[in-house]
Order: C-alpha cells, then structure tokens, then sequence
C-alpha cells in the first residue's frame, strides 16, 4: 500500500506491541493499521497509557457511540494541544485583533449543531451537486490538460487545486486567492491530531485571523451588493433562539429568530473552507497511489470510467479515510466492552481502524478491491448528525475526477523517488507529496476513448 511499516528480516510486517502507545509516534502516524488492528484483537476500547484518552476502533462500536450525541458530546473543543506559556500569550493578543473562535458544527451537540447546520445544508444537496457538475468537471478537465510531462507531484499538480477550485465556487470567492485559501485551511488544522512547534503554533493564528479579516470583507459586502451564494443566504439567515423557562415552572417561552453574528458566520465558513479541501486531496492523492499499484484495477476503471469512477470512490475512501478518527466526550459515568469509562473522558473514534475491520471486510481489508458488496459500510465521512455536511462535494469531485483519468490517461507510473511519507497527524492522514508520472491518450477531453 505504499506504507512505511515495521518490517522483519523475512520482509514481513513485524508484530506490534500496545505497550507505551503513543498516536504522536512517528511509527504510529506513518502506519497506524497495524496498531488499530492489534487494538481490535487485544483492546477494542483501547486507554492510551497515561491519559484520559479512549481509542474506539471496532466497527460495530464506533457506529453506535457516533449516533448517541447524549451520552458522547461532541463538544470536545479543540482537537489539539493547547498553547502554554509565552506562545499562549502571543496566541491571545493574535486572536484580539479578530472575532471569538465559537463551535458551530462540528463542536456542538444539537439543537445548536441542527440550526446552524441548516443555514447552508442546501448547499451540498443532490439538486446542487448536479448543478456543480459541469464546474468541476471543467476544473479536472482544465487540470489534466496542465499535467507536466514526465515526473511531477501530484499533490500541488492535481489534489489540491480541484478541491480548493470547488469549494471556491460553493463560496463564490474569487479564483486569484487560491494560494491564500489553501494556507489558510492548512493553518486552521495545523494543531489537529500532531505536534508542533510554538513559533509554527502562532504563525497558524496570524494565518487565521487573516482568513476571518478577508472573509468578514465578503461577508459585509453581501449585506450591500447580495448576490444568490452561500454567504448571503449566511447574512439573511435566521436561527432559532433557546425558549425562556417559565417562572411558575410552567411550559416556557418558545425562542425567537435571530440573525447570525460575524463570528459565527466566519466559523462556519472556516469548516467549510477546510472540510472542503484537506480531506479531498488527501483521499485523491491516496487514490492515484492505489491506481499505479493495482493496474488491474486502473484497467477496469478505463474500461468504463462513468460506471466504475463511484465504486473506486467508495474504496479510496474506505482505505484512506483523510480524517482518521474523531473526537467525543462523555457526559456520564459509562462502560464499553468491559471498561469503566468516568465521565468527562475523551474518545476517539477510529473511523481508520473501524474501515478496516475484519469482522466486516473479510480477511482481506487492506485490499484495493472497489468490487466489494459492501462498499457504502464505510464510515470514512463518520455517521448519524454528525455526517459530513461536504460529502456529496466530496464524492462528487472524486468521482468526475477518477472518471476523467480513466478515460484520459492510458498509464500511471510512481516515480522511484517516493518516500510515501504522510504528514505528522493521528488525526488528519495524508501523503505529503507523491511523485508520478501520467501518460496522456491522444484523445482530447471531449472525446470518447475506445473500448479497453
């Protein structure tokens, strides 16, 4: 698979041990199969030695616990260290000059997580989707035609300008910003799940609060020039306000509407900005990686690229899973599979490891098989409320993309140089850069490729 993992003399993955485990490891971060594996067999809820911390990687666990938002808060806050000291302070003076950090989505519990969800849902409808199409399919088509010859990284090449190009057209921001967009997303997940240095810590709060200044400009302008886009609909929204108790202890107050403030606009495009990009290069970068090393399967994809885009889409992203798992929190004293879980202990939920479960992918789940029965199983965009708002954009820009290499490239090379490094993060896992080489068909991107 292009992994780095522990190996023996017989050129055979070594076994792991759980003893000392540490998700910040190296060894961890560039090949966590294996240890959630050993998780399954040995621990399938899983206490990180010397913390609070409770790994969840079993299939049949991980979707029960996502759909009980009582019982597993999602406000768990940040899904990062937090800053301490001299980069504490400078972080806080940083964060003045902008507006309040607030949870809007993906940090909140409902009903507050149902009314601002609401405010952009119709955004990533099937009716929308449709409508994005044609945008993106002119994106990758644009994209493929600008491909380099010979060897070339794929990542700043292909997976990063799609995603960033339809997200921007979501938000209806001008395409001269794209380099800002992409900073800006890569600082506001720069502490997930990994380690970093102070100086990098408040170099990615500048970046944010540059992120918040620009998009507060957009955002003022749709109040005097509105246009039919997302942040205008953002600037018209009305939410619902929490009822008013009754002081006789009587029925209360039904709540009243009211718009949104800046910083909750701002934080809910900041989600979009970013769920809408890193997850999908990381998960097309993967999916090229997967295509070079199994021809067999690139071959079936050019032999219908409309009809076998979507299943290569599902298993890229049942073998990738961009985000690896995600955090929850519990409310109350509880137990799983046998162990005592106090209250205001944090969870992962381990989307990786439970899209690798045995018990419901066979005895081959690190296999490149998009011909699985059970491909939709998987839960790389998690489940219940939490879902993925920017799934369908997601599958959408996957599938048109996969579709045009399969009809538009005959061969797909991986350079020898690859290192198939992935970036430090437990929670956000993805290849740092991969180098490959594409080779076009004569046809040009209007054209129908001959039967393979």
């Amino acid at each position: 698979m292009g992994e780095t993992v522990p190996m023996t003399t017989t050129d055979q993955p070594a076994p792991v041990t759980l003893d000392g485990f540490n998700p910040f490891s190296p060894a961890v971060q560039q090949c966590p199969h294996l240890y959630y594996r050993a998780m399954q067999e040995q621990a399938p809820v899983f206490n990180v030695p010397g913390t609070d911390l409770y790994m969840v990687t079993r299939h049949e666990m991980v979707t029960p616990i996502l759909r009980d938002t009582q019982l597993f808060s999602n406000r768990f806050g940040s899904a990062g260290e937090p800053a301490r000291g001299d980069a504490a302070n400078r972080i806080k003076e940083i964060l003045a000059t902008g507006w309040p950090q607030i949870p809007t989505m993906l940090t909140i519990d409902p009903p507050y997580h149902t009314r601002y969800r609401g405010t952009v849902a119709t955004y990533f409808t099937p009716r929308k989707m449709a409508e994005l199409r044609e945008p993106v399919e002119a994106i990758v088509e644009q994209l493929i035609d600008d491909l380099p010859e010979g060897d070339f990284d794929l990542v700043p090449n292909f997976a990063v300008p799609l995603p960033i190009r339809a997200i921007a057209c979501i938000l209806n921001v001008p395409s001269d910003r794209m380099a800002d967009f992409k900073r800006w997303s890569d600082d506001s997940i720069a502490n997930i799940g990994t380690a970093i240095s102070d100086d990098e810590r408040v170099a990615a709060y500048h970046g944010i609060i540059e992120f918040q200044h620009y998009f507060a400009a957009q955002l003022e302008r749709r109040r005097t020039e509105p246009l039919q886009d997302l942040m205008t609909d953002l600037v018209n929204a009305m939410i619902d306000t929490d009822p008013t108790p009754a002081a006789d202890g009587g029925e209360p107050t039904p709540g009243e509407k009211r718009p949104l403030d800046m910083a909750e606009m701002l934080s809910i495009v900041q989600q979009l900005l970013v769920a809408g990009n890193e997850t999908t290069t990381k998960a097309l970068t993967e999916g090229i990686m997967l295509l070079a090393q199994n021809p067999e399967v690139f071959a079936k994809l050019k032999a219908d690229p409309a009809g076998y885009a979507p299943l290569v889409t599902e298993e890229v992203l049942r073998l990738s899973t961009p985000t690896q798992g995600m955090f929850r929190v519990a409310t109350r004293d509880t137990e799983l599979a046998g162990v005592q879980i106090p209250k205001g202990s944090r969870l992962v939920v381990v989307y990786a490891g439970a899209n690798r479960d045995m018990n419901v992918w066979g005895d081959d789940p690190d296999r490149f098989d998009p011909d699985r029965p059970n491909l939709k199983e998987h839960l790389a965009f998690g489940k219940g409320i939490h879902f993925c708002l920017g799934a369908p954009l997601s599958r959408l820009e996957m599938q048109v993309a996969f579709e045009a290499i399969g009809r538009r490239i005959d061969r797909i090379e991986l350079s020898e140089d690859n290192e198939f490094r992935y970036f430090p993060s437990f929670m956000l896992r993805g290849l740092t850069g991969l180098s490959v080489r594409m080779v076009k068909n004569a046809m040009g991107a209007g054209e129908e490729t001959a039967d393979v």
